[in-house]
């Protein structure tokens, strides 16, 4: 099992930080020891319930990175989140809801410019959400 554990702190890069508490981490680590923590049960896949809350940018983007590698190595990756800059750079599809319903669907390229998307998220603004970026 500590083969395990030492594999997957390895795999999401915090080899260099396996001796500290992870409650001493900063906020964006901390989110990645809990996903080494889910790797290391082996799953097929990996449930995510707003892994970017609360972070700051670059933080974001170092879990969006990691996630599109684990995604690469062939885990799937089941992701509810509200950052939608987040989500349309990561995703390769979308279920957008609103409370609780199911409001539009599809690639991130066509749930952006959903005009429901653009009413529930955006506030009937007419600034589409940004385009995807290659992870």
């Amino acid at each position: 099992m500590l083969a395990t554990a030492w594999q997957q702190l390895e795999r999401c890069g915090l080899a260099e930080h396996a001796h500290a508490p992870a409650g001493t981490l900063p906020l964006g680590l901390q989110r990645v020891v809990e996903i080494a923590r889910a790797l290391a049960a082996d799953p097929c896949l990996l449930l995510l319930d707003e892994p970017a809350a609360g972070l700051r940018y670059l933080e974001k983007r170092t879990l969006a990175q990691l996630l599109a590698q684990l995604r690469a190595h062939g885990l799937a990756i089941l992701l509810v989140e509200h950052d939608l800059d987040f989500v349309m750079g990561l995703a390769d599809r979308v279920v957008a809801m609103d409370f609780g319903e199911k409001i539009a669907e599809g690639l991130p390229r066509e749930v952006r410019k959903h005009p429901a998307v653009i009413e529930a998220y955006l506030g009937g603004v007419e600034e589409p959400l940004p385009e995807p970026q290659a992870a």
